[in-house]
């Protein structure tokens, strides 16, 4: 059966406080516009606060490019002690005497700057064997978790606020975990470390310093001026190029076909959007004059 709901298509941007999950501000986003269809590009743990992106209707075919984006994080490490989920709601499960000092943790971070290797938390989401990791860590199983690639543009040192805690931000490519960073960081500190606190400051094009707070959108459900705090679903496209394409070039890809588009830099091989009067139509691959559409937007 279909979803009931309107056909309304864009972003808006939440500062999610703490507490709720992804999903539960998704869910109040989509009552509160009353669409049809709602999606998010990026988890956020219910304890983490910051930039939340929620994609409406036809925005939700742009949520790969988001969440393919750099996104930035502010956070707080509890020096001298593990837990079994690498942040404040774990049990203890490790601790030490050991302080490093300043000097020490900026030499230390080095070494998590660049391609490096992350071995997911056991509390996550990451799959094993077609079931959830957390699931299995609820249960008090212990597992093999795979070490998967990750892009670290930046992590710097903010702050020291006394000897057992520090401060740090993070730049970070597709499905980074901070609770590792800070468990990895704690381990080679020889001190052990959990993430006390953690904030995502932005994701690709959008800032939490831009969002709305749930209360905000509770007090606008159902008005014009929440829909006017909505970004047109290009915003997700950022990172991508734009290339305009002719009327029958935009005719032909709403069909699904290859449509001619405007000369450019783009490359051949390389992945673009198309807009026609200043609207996206499709994303795909240039080849030689034409996009070859991957996702087409029905608007």
């Amino acid at each position: 059966m279909a979803r009931k709901g309107r056909d309304v298509s864009g972003w808006l941007v939440i500062d999610k406080p703490a507490g709720p999950t992804s999903t539960a501000v998704v869910n109040k986003v989509r009552w509160a516009l009353g669409a049809r269809k709602a999606g998010h590009a990026g988890t956020l743990d219910p304890d983490a606060t910051g930039v939340l992106a929620v994609a409406l209707g036809e925005a939700t075919k742009t949520v790969p490019y988001v969440t393919d984006a750099l996104k930035a994080y502010a956070f707080t490490v509890r020096l001298g002690q593990a837990t079994n989920t690498d942040d404040a709601d774990g049990e203890l499960i490790g601790t030490s005497e050991l302080r490093p000092t300043d000097a020490m943790i900026k030499e230390a971070l080095h070494a998590f700057v660049g391609e490096i290797m992350q071995v997911p938390p056991q509390f996550s989401a990451v799959k094993i064997d077609g079931e959830r990791a957390y699931k299995r860590a609820r249960d008090g199983e212990a597992m093999e978790i795979a070490a998967r690639p990750l892009w670290v543009e930046e992590l710097v040192m903010t702050g020291r606020p006394d000897a057992d805690h520090v401060t740090l931000e993070l730049t970070c490519g597709k499905g980074g975990y901070v609770r590792a960073i800070a468990r990895d960081l704690g381990r080679a500190l020889g001190c052990l470390g959990h993430v006390v606190q953690l904030r995502r400051v932005w994701s690709g094009p959008f800032e939490a310093s831009e969002g709305l707070s749930l209360e905000e959108v509770e007090r606008l459900a159902k008005t014009p001026e929440l829909d006017a705090h909505l970004l047109p679903l290009e915003t997700g496209l950022a990172d991508l190029p734009e290339l305009r394409c002719t009327p029958e070039g935009a005719a032909r890809l709403r069909n699904g076909n290859p449509g001619m588009v405007l000369a450019s830099d783009v490359e051949y091989g390389d992945e673009a959007w198309a807009s026609y009067e200043g609207q996206a139509v499709a994303v795909g691959v240039y080849k030689a004059g034409e996009l070859h559409p991957v996702r087409v937007f029905n608007r």
